[in-house]
């Protein structure tokens, strides 16, 4: 069911590996709400929950999403400690140190023999781990010809190795395959390079771990709800040894860009909507002045208004710097269960549909903030 205040609903997934378990339980929280968004961007495991969403029928994109999550973590024949931090985060230690060595099913496997055994400048040689396995699990669970015939929108960012330039492959605009989606998550050096067309692609969380700028950029012209769906957050504690200080440091660069993505566009579309009001001021004289019409171009259509609500996964106290490869059933659970309460939470409380008490005209949200401030 559409959200009768918008046009339509964009889900954006931001990578984070592991950790993508939260954006499977957040769908599956809208799917207990009966909310399909109409829209899906993703990058790095967020382009891989996208293209399992958008390539099924709604009524099978749970299942879906189980059967994937299911298949690429593991247990490893031991179970985890629960009522101790301390033991759970051993344990996590254990299995993201299994997982450096054996891979994790249907995802990746390490290269046999090793990447320096491959001649310079072939596939081999340019990455710890083979995701040929990631194919065949993608043309078991994702139905690229529903995304080819348009069904649902989906938006995948990737970056080219020989130009660095951010590029998204939208079925708006070409036919989306496996190779498209395994680029946006083949991030080095562990994962090689996907090769589109001749030209080599990596992970899109090397430029930017966020699609939301795709989404804003190409999306509004209409009246537009996004949720985006982060796997690390801005926030976090000084670190205190070397291994939370590698923690930290990537909750930082891949958590800061989606925040500066919001702020920029919110002063961008401000711009453009006084544009608009003070174009409307002048005589029709004055409109036709080419100066006047070249600022009204810059201005856009800024008549729509957009909201942005952000569901960000919160760490929990056991978890390191292993946390976005530590591929445990148990962690995969924990992750996926904190997804769904989150999303539950926030569409329980659609402020969004609210007026505006404003006329900038787009809105953002944290509805399941706690400590850090206020909500909107």
């Amino acid at each position: 069911m559409p959200d009768p205040t918008f046009a339509q609903t964009a889900l954006v997934l931001q990578g984070g590996g592991a950790l993508g378990a939260y954006q499977a339980g957040v769908y599956e929280a809208f799917a207990a709400h009966d909310r399909e968004p109409d829209w899906f961007a993703g990058i790095s495991i967020g382009a891989i929950n996208a293209a399992i969403m958008a390539g099924n029928e709604p009524r099978r994109r749970v299942a879906r999403l189980q059967e994937f999550w299911e298949e690429v973590t593991s247990n490893f024949f031991m179970p985890a400690p629960h009522r101790i931090a301390e033991f759970r985060s051993v344990f996590n230690s254990q299995i993201a140190g299994l997982i450096t060595v054996y891979g994790a099913q249907g995802f990746f496997h390490p290269r046999f023999p090793p990447a320096f055994s491959y001649p310079q400048g072939s596939s081999g040689a340019l990455s710890i781990y083979d995701s040929s396995p990631l194919r065949a699990t993608l043309l078991k669970l994702v139905d690229f010809d529903r995304i080819n015939a348009r069904k649902s929108r989906i938006s995948l960012g990737a970056v080219s190795v020989q130009t660095g330039n951010f590029i998204y492959f939208d079925n708006a605009e070409r036919t989306i395959g496996p190779e498209h989606v395994m680029a946006s998550a083949a991030i080095p050096p562990g994962l090689p390079p996907i090769e589109i067309d001749g030209e080599l692609y990596w992970d899109g969380g090397l430029v930017s771990n966020t699609p939301l700028t795709q989404v804003l950029e190409r999306g509004p012209d209409r009246d537009t709800l996004v949720f985006q769906v982060d796997l690390f957050g801005a926030r976090g504690p000084v670190p205190r040894d070397l291994f939370e200080a590698e923690e930290r440091r990537k909750d930082i660069v891949f958590s800061s860009r989606t925040r500066m993505v919001t702020d920029t566009y919110r002063k961008s579309y401000a711009q453009c909507r006084a544009i608009q009001t003070l174009y409307g001021l002048l005589t029709p004289e004055q409109q036709q002045n080419p100066g006047v019409l070249a600022l009204r171009a810059l201005g856009g259509d800024s008549t729509h208004k957009v909201a942005i609500v952000h569901l960000i996964y919160r760490r929990k106290p056991y978890e390191g710097q292993a946390k976005d490869y530590e591929f445990s059933r148990s962690s995969m659970r924990d992750h996926w269960k904190a997804g769904f309460e989150d999303a539950a939470v926030t569409l329980a409380n659609p402020r969004w549909d609210d007026p505006a008490p404003d006329t900038d005209g787009i809105r953002v949200f944290d509805l399941t903030r706690d400590q850090e401030g206020p909500q909107e």
